[in-house]
Order: C-alpha cells, then sequence, then structure tokens
C-alpha cells in the first residue's frame, strides 16, 4: 500500500522484516516440539534462536538466485547456524511455514483493526448520546419524510459498526487454525502430536483437516468481514457527504485554520475526508471477490491463491486501519448546526406530519384510501405553494369534517413522533430498558 493510505504499525504488521520474523518464531516451535519428541537433538532450537540475526535483504539476494522464497531463508538461517541449521523444518512443507505465520499475522492485523474500532465505536456513542434529543428531519430517497432525532442517526451507525465488529471478531476467530502436516497434509513426515505442541506455542490450533494447505474459506470470511466493514464505512461517510451539501448544511467536517478547498474557488469548504472514505472502501470491497475464487484450489494445492494474498491481505488491512482511524476522527470532529437541522425541519411547511394527520382521520372513522387522498389534497397545493399544509387541512371539508383544530393541531406535535427515543438507546447501548 502507498504510504498516503498506510499508518506505521499496521505496516509493520506486513513488513519482510515481520514476515520473516515469524517464519523463524514458527520453525523454532516446530524445532522444540520435535526436541521433545526425541526426533531432534536437545538444544538445537536455543543454539539457533542464539546465533541467527535476520537480514531481510540478504533472503531477497538468495531469492533471486533460489526463486523460492522459504528456502531462500532457510539457506540464510544455515548460512548463520551452520550444522545446527539442518534439523529445521524437517519433514515440514513450504505452506506449514507460510500458512501458520500468515495466521499470526492476521491475528496482530486483526488486533489493530479492533483497537481502531474500539475508538471509532466511541466516538459514534458520544456524538449519538450528545445529540440524542436534537431533532432533525429524516429523509427517503433524499425527500423529507418524518422527524427523526440525530442522535438516532448516530445511534443507528453505531449499532452497524458493532455488528461489523462482531463479525470481525468471528472471522478473526475462524483465522487462528495452522498447519504443520507434511505434503498434502497427512502427517508423511511428521506427526500430530509435534504439530499440536508447535502450534499451540505460538497461540494456534491445528487444521482439522488440511491439505498442503490451510483452506482459503477461512480468509475469504475474514475478507467478507472487511468488505462488510468497509461498506459501513462508506456508509457513515457517505451522510456527511449529503449533511455537508450547501443545500443541506446540517453538519460538516471540520476544517483546520490554513486547509484550503479549492485551487480556484477561495470559498469552498469540501467533504473530502468523507470523499476519500468512499472511495478507499471500494478498494476494500474490490478485494472480496479474489478471496473467494482463491478458495477452490487444484487438488491438495496450488499457489494460484499466493499472488492474490501477498496483495489483498496487507492491503486489506492497511487500507481499513487508515479508513477507521480517519473515520474515528472525523466523527469526532464532525461541526454539527442544530440551527440548520431545526431550519430544515420546517422547510417542508408541516408536511412530515402527513402520515399522523391521516391516521388520525382513520381513527375518526374514515376510509384508509379516503383519508389518504384527503392529506394528499393539501399536500400536493402545499408543495405547489399554495398555501401551509396546517392551514389547507384545516379548509379542507373533510379533514375539517373529521378533525378540529385542536385535534388537528395534535397531529403537529414533534415530541410525540420523538416519544420512543429513549426506548431505541437502551436497546442500541445496552442500557436498562424504559417502559414504552
Amino acid at each position: 500500500m502507498i504510504e498516503r493510505y498506510a499508518r506505521g504499525e499496521m505496516v509493520a504488521v506486513w513488513s519482510d522484516a515481520a514476515r520473516y520474523e515469524t517464519w523463524l518464531a514458527v520453525e523454532l516451535a516446530a524445532c522444540e516440539a520435535m526436541e521433545v519428541e526425541g526426533h531432534v537433538p536437545p538444544g538445537t532450537a536455543a543454539a539457533i534462536r542464539g546465533v541467527v540475526r535476520l537480514d531481510p535483504p540478504r533472503i531477497l539476494e538468495i531469492e533471486q538466485r533460489t526463486r523460492h522464497d522459504v528456502i531462500a531463508f532457510l539457506t540464510h538461517i544455515e548460512e548463520q547456524a551452520g550444522e545446527h541449521a539442518r534439523w529445521l523444518h524437517l519433514g515440514m512443507t513450504s505452506s506449514d511455514v507460510l500458512d501458520t505465520a500468515l495466521a499470526l499475522q492476521i491475528q496482530r492485523a486483526g488486533r489493530i483493526l479492533l483497537e481502531d474500532m474500539d475508538q471509532l465505536l466511541a466516538a459514534l456513542s458520544r456524538r449519538a448520546h450528545e445529540l440524542r434529543e436534537v431533532p432533525m428531519v429524516g429523509r427517503t430517497h433524499g425527500i423529507h419524510a418524518e422527524p427523526t432525532s440525530a442522535g438516532l442517526v448516530f445511534a443507528g451507525l453505531y449499532a452497524e459498526m458493532r455488528r461489523n465488529r462482531e463479525r470481525l471478531v468471528r472471522a478473526l476467530q475462524r483465522n487462528t487454525t495452522g498447519k504443520l502436516a507434511g505434503a498434502v497434509g497427512v502427517y508423511g513426515n511428521l506427526s500430530p502430536d509435534v504439530e499440536r505442541a508447535a502450534l499451540a506455542a505460538v497461540g494456534l490450533r491445528p487444521e482439522p483437516c488440511a491439505t498442503q494447505v490451510v483452506p482459503r474459506d477461512r480468509h475469504a470470511e475474514l475478507m467478507g468481514a472487511l468488505g462488510l466493514l468497509a461498506a459501513g464505512v462508506e456508509r457513515v461517510a457517505l451522510q456527511v457527504r449529503h449533511w455537508q451539501r450547501t443545500e443541506v448544511a446540517e453538519a460538516r467536517e471540520a476544517f483546520g485554520g490554513g486547509q484550503k478547498g479549492s485551487s480556484a474557488m477561495p470559498h469552498k469548504r469540501n467533504p473530502i475526508l468523507s470523499e476519500n472514505l468512499c472511495g478507499l472502501s471500494r478498494l476494500v470491497r474490490g478485494f472480496v471477490t479474489p478471496a473467494l475464487e482463491n478458495v477452490p484450489l487444484w487438488h491438495e494445492r496450488d499457489i494460484s491463491h499466493s499472488s492474490v494474498e501477498r496483495v489483498m491481505l496487507p492491503d486489506a488491512t492497511m487500507l481499513t486501519d487508515f479508513m477507521l482511524h480517519r473515520l474515528g476522527g472525523l466523527v469526532d470532529g464532525l461541526v454539527v448546526d442544530r440551527e440548520r437541522m431545526a431550519h430544515n425541519l420546517e422547510a417542508s411547511a408541516g408536511l412530515i406530519f402527513s402520515e399522523a394527520v391521516m391516521l388520525a382521520l382513520v381513527r375518526a372513522g374514515m376510509q384508509r384510501q379516503r383519508a389518504y387522498e384527503a392529506v394528499q389534497r393539501s399536500a400536493l397545493a402545499t408543495l405547489d405553494g399554495k398555501g401551509g399544509f396546517a392551514r389547507l387541512l384545516g379548509a379542507d371539508p373533510d379533514v375539517a369534517g373529521r378533525l378540529g383544530p385542536e385535534a388537528l393541531g395534535r397531529c403537529f406535535d414533534l415530541k410525540h413522533h420523538l416519544r420512543h427515543v429513549d426506548h431505541i438507546f437502551a436497546r442500541v447501548f445496552c442500557e436498562e430498558e424504559v417502559p414504552s
């Protein structure tokens, strides 16, 4: 991933140095397990650990000749460890090292992502509670619909992001398996006991039925979780982009001192962070299909998945880390204009209460379709600029014959629409349920 969209901690997880260190940890764990079983002389792993200092450029140099990354790695160790190195990789195949190490790297990347998500969830929760009682117009198809609360919007985004966290946790758990079962996974020159002990030493468990590789449905599940998470990030960003439109102006991204919005128009304050997040989200979701296509491999293995994963897993986790960190800051710094929200609530001249009027007519004895038509007459006249909605309704004989001024006025009660906000918050934030 280019530096612009990568943060240091996640970059380190996927660096050459970290990869080779993880390979060495797997090899030494296997060696130590074989020492216990009596297959390798005691102290071999300790001797190797004491002298080997990994040099990534040297390994890559050797790989130019061998055209095989694991052989280059083992050759480099042999250069330093000498006789002891002959006991390393005993009975193992390359995928034993690669797939087990990959599971460890995935877990490290996952811990960073979960920390990012916790910070984002905290920001969403704070904004939800801060704006809990702030009314705003709800929109469907981009058109004013009925009243809602700004806090409810953030509560909904929080609930979705919490589901994304739960999905990520499950997908990470699914990727805690490794394999040290040798070629085609039948322990031809290894044993399940060595595998179990070595994997336990690095915090993993054995793949129940491996081929020469760990089945790739596990990685596809992880990418599916990241794809959904990316879609959730875009949903938040798209909401901010809409709010920041000049005609809406209900919220906007923070604009720092010295920041510029346009090279041509000095007045511009553009939602650049949100637009950036929408674009990066597309990239992450784009990795989902390759991950699915990695699942069907030939027989016990091929390496068609390998080139995909060398790009997909580092880039997807780096991008997701970057997006979550950026979105958390965006939510924290979002400037909310409560006065503009109140202004927009009134912009449709009361039309957002049309359903309440229709239902009041139904309760007063009018057939539903006739009530719908009666309310729609005044609503369309309001949209055509012929007067305020409440006044036109009061002048309509069908409506006035069923609803007096007081009953009609109650239909325009904003508090009535928001009376269950506390109940919804209790469900979302696991608070004590309040009576309806």
